[in-house]
């Protein structure tokens, strides 16, 4: 976990495992106190994020994943190379691909699975289309930039 960057007031507890290049962000919450929480490599979990188990519900977050600021991920799987969109909510039983953009303010309900390469909107989420390659690309760039953040936000320490 060296290099990890866990911001001033986030909380990590419980049975979780973070990989190489992960950014948990100011006053998010990872819980992995009733279930596994997995957070592959250069994934960012953003402020005022919540990542919690529930009973039977681990969670996974992929490579390369952006989880924005104040969303709420409960016990859901998140593919490579998504973005979850600012204050969108994953239930139990969610499993959102790899490629995807689960846009801000979304509602991904229990066992709801999206397929890889979709954009999903609205409460509840829908899938709209397929992402375009420039669309999948930008996902990739927005956690390479977020590396870049959280280095230099370790230097400021």
């Amino acid at each position: 976990m060296s290099n990890t960057f866990i911001a001033q007031g986030a909380h990590v507890i419980g049975k979780v495992t973070i990989g190489e290049n992960v950014g948990i962000w100011y006053n998010a919450v990872v819980r992995g106190d009733m279930e596994e929480i997995i957070i592959g490599d250069n994934s960012n979990i953003q402020d005022n994020c919540t990542l919690h188990t529930g009973e039977g519900f681990h969670i996974e977050i992929g490579k390369g994943v952006t989880v924005g600021h104040n969303a709420i991920v409960h016990g859901a799987i998140v593919g490579d190379n998504t973005v979850v969109g600012m204050g969108s909510i994953l239930l139990n039983g969610a499993k959102v691909g790899k490629n995807c953009i689960i846009g801000a303010g979304a509602l991904v309900t229990g066992k709801m699975n999206i397929p890889d390469n979709s954009m999903a909107l609205g409460s509840p989420a829908r899938v709209v289309r397929k992402l375009t390659d420039a669309e999948i690309e930008s996902n990739k760039k927005n956690a390479e930039e977020y590396v870049k953040l959280m280095k230099a936000s370790k230097e400021l320490k």
